[in-house]
């Protein structure tokens, strides 16, 4: 039997009404005019071939088979919006997309209840940006970008300079005593940034490979759960590693913090350069943040 083609915005004009048993309740829940909701009932009556509603002068009322028909049509609605909402995040008018490196999420993620409190009716997806070529394939409104001070453009706006600073396992840490002994641990290695270990240790003067890179991952989320499993030593930046201790990561800063000569930036969309009210408070709060 071949399926009747039935337009979605008539069955949702049809729940809506019976619903509140009103085309203009309807229509405004709907954000359409009375006469296009009745209009979406008429061709829905039309292409079933039975009357939906009983019109009266003051009042509006669902026929038998109305009646019979509501139900499904609910549930059918509900299965489509809990479906879209699962696969594509909510409907949000107000949602601003925001892509960072993981550890900038888990680092920001602390200091949402803020925005949330003062900007409730604002929506914030997080994205990641482990990789450029898998990053295109979604546009972010706000993207959080680390890159060396020398370089930046004045299409980025600045967020902080960034330290950087070596992170033990407790146990590991309490075996340190000096340089050489940090220089001579095994070395967790960071993907995706510069070599830090060789940053790090040259400014103190000390050898560059004196230790091997036994692991390298492509996270410093990763890198701190190496370092508390004890299976060596990495370098992370300064805020990242302090919010990992705060949240009782098994972890310890070995050393002390030097400038990484980078710093954080916000570079916006092209395509939502114009003053939206909730990019401005979203862009107000990450200021906040890195202040």
């Amino acid at each position: 039997m071949p399926r009747r083609n039935i337009n979605l915005n008539w069955l949702r004009s049809f729940e809506s009404a019976a619903r509140h048993l009103s085309f203009t309740a309807a229509s405004q829940e709907l954000g359409l005019t009375q006469t296009a909701v009745s209009q979406h009932i008429k061709g829905l009556e039309h292409k079933l071939g039975q009357q939906l509603f009983t019109r009266r002068a003051k009042s509006l009322s669902l026929t038998d088979i109305g009646e019979a028909y509501l139900p499904s049509v609910r549930e059918g609605l509900g299965a489509i919006d809990l479906s879209t909402r699962g696969l594509f995040g909510p409907d949000l008018a107000s949602n601003v997309i925001i892509r960072a490196s993981m550890a900038c999420i888990v680092w920001l993620s602390s200091q949402l209840g803020q925005l949330q409190d003062q900007h409730p009716q604002i929506g914030v997806q997080f994205i990641t940006s482990i990789w450029p070529e898998a990053s295109k394939q979604q546009i972010a409104d706000i993207d959080i970008i680390l890159a060396p001070q020398k370089h930046a453009g004045p299409h980025l706006e600045k967020l902080s300079d960034e330290n950087i600073v070596p992170i033990c396992g407790l146990n590991i840490t309490q075996k340190i005593n000096n340089f050489n002994d940090l220089a001579k641990l095994s070395r967790i290695h960071i993907l995706g940034f510069d070599d830090h270990w060789a940053r790090y240790l040259e400014a103190f003067d000390m050898p560059k490979a004196a230790a091997p890179t036994r692991l390298v991952v492509d996270t410093s989320v990763a890198a701190c759960e190496m370092v508390e499993a004890q299976r060596g030593s990495a370098i992370l930046i300064e805020r990242f590693a302090m919010q990992a201790i705060q949240t009782g990561r098994a972890i310890q800063i070995a050393g002390t913090p030097i400038a990484l000569g980078q710093s954080h930036y916000i570079a916006r969309s092209k395509t939502t350069q114009g003053q939206r009210p909730e990019m401005e408070a979203v862009l107000s709060w990450l200021h906040d943040c890195f202040d």
